[in-house]
């Protein structure tokens, strides 16, 4: 089995945090053990290009009791734990990532993903996805179809899609109301919390926090920021995205303005440039800038290295920028995501629900795929309704259900007052 990573030495260290995932994970531990028995994915080759962390560890193990073939990269230089993915090879699992790999080695490690010439693609960021179209078209006549986890991701690939550029089939699992109203909300804000705290040690009550991005993942930072105290400002250039901040109680301004004001800034667009030169000038002595969208181009690193006379580590996932006039400015993790980077990502709970989407849609690509349009296709309401059942079981949880009457009632266009 080929594998490429740090040390297969903390296999152990890493198998101890997947069994901790697997048990807040009661959702993927159920289809694990029904899809065993079953094997609905035998004979399917799957390339997967997400975060290594202990509960992407709990899906990956999960395809494969399910009968797959499974190969693995990290979709981010910095967010492999390199622990986990030691023992995800201790398992019998091809993985090529660790931390801190340089771009021309993540590559790399996609294209010797595709060495087992998947039939399906499991994505996060659809790094894996361009991959196969731009340097390896050929594959994709036998690839089924293809999940995507995250919005930037799905954005580009429906923009594909749009223009018939696509060659396979894509799952929108980012799409799932179980995922993006979960994941992305109370997921990205706890974890990127986490990450900053981990990074810096500041009190967060009293300080203002600026959030870019008022979308799900902004949102999910600012609740969380205000919950520890800290006075949230938002920046958007969407209207009614800004509406809802303001009637949350964010302050919302323009970046131009809140460089000025922020102690924290951290965006969650999905669009370059967020943070520029100008807002740079701008900061206070002492601000703290990280990132929580997909890719690390939001915070433009080199406008401020341009600005700046010195550079240092002060600690882990932490550099102090040194401006001529004396202010420091502190990049967390290096613009990259500060939650996966500086900690350890989303937490298990929450992300037995975006994983549980991400294997049931390998599941229907299996049965289905070849039969799909070669476009974006959203999450069946079905399959949402189930995991998010499935969740409230394991919780302990019930709900009411309508009486026949009352679905009835729904559906009676006649019914009057």
């Amino acid at each position: 089995m080929e594998h490429k990573i740090k040390d297969i030495a903390l296999a152990e260290q890493g198998a101890l945090k997947v069994r901790w995932a697997e048990s807040r994970m009661p959702v993927m531990m159920a289809l694990r053990e029904r899809f065993a028995k079953e094997q609905p994915l035998k004979g399917m080759r799957i390339a997967g290009c997400l975060h290594v962390t202990k509960e992407t560890a709990v899906l990956v193990k999960t395809l494969k009791a399910a009968g797959a073939q499974v190969a693995w990269s990290g979709c981010n230089p910095l967010s492999t734990q390199d622990d986990i993915a030691a023992a995800l090879v201790a398992d019998g699992i091809s993985v090529y990532a660790w931390h801190g790999m340089n771009v021309e080695e993540f590559y790399w490690c996609i294209d010797k993903t595709l060495e087992i010439k998947p039939t399906l693609t499991l994505d996060d960021g659809a790094d894996l996805i361009f991959t196969v179209h731009n340097r390896h078209p050929e594959l994709a006549a036998t690839i089924i179809g293809g999940t995507e986890e995250t919005t930037t991701g799905v954005h580009r690939l429906r923009a594909m899609g749009a223009h018939g550029k696509l060659m396979y089939p894509v799952v929108a699992v980012n799409d799932a109301e179980t995922k993006w109203d979960f994941d992305n909300v109370y997921g990205t804000g706890q974890s990127s919390l986490d990450g900053i705290l981990r990074a810096t040690n500041v009190l967060l009550a009293g300080k203002h926090f600026v959030v870019a991005g008022y979308g799900h993942c902004g949102r999910g930072c600012a609740v969380r920021a205000k919950g520890m105290g800290a006075r949230v400002i938002a920046t958007e250039v969407k209207a009614t995205a800004a509406l809802k901040a303001v009637l949350d109680g964010c302050r919302v301004m323009t970046m131009d303005e809140a460089a000025a004001v922020g102690d924290i800034f951290i965006t969650a667009t999905g669009v370059k440039d967020v943070i520029v030169r100008r807002h740079f000038e701008r900061m206070k002595d002492g601000a703290i800038v990280c990132n929580t969208g997909h890719y690390d181009v939001e915070v433009n690193l080199n406008d401020l290295a341009g600005l700046a006379k010195s550079v240092r580590e002060i600690r882990p996932n932490n550099e102090e920028y040194t401006l001529p006039d004396g202010r420091r400015i502190y990049v967390l993790a290096k613009g990259r995501l500060v939650n996966l980077a500086a900690a350890e990502g989303h937490p298990s709970e929450v992300m037995d629900m975006s994983f549980a989407n991400q294997f049931m849609s390998m599941l229907f690509l299996a049965r289905h795929g070849q039969g799909l349009e070669k476009r974006v296709h959203d999450i069946p309401e079905t399959q949402d309704q189930e995991i998010a059942t499935l969740k409230l079981a394991t919780m302990g949880v019930s709900i009411d259900t309508l009486t026949e009457e009352q679905i009835r009632y729904a559906d009676d266009y006649s019914a009057g007052t």
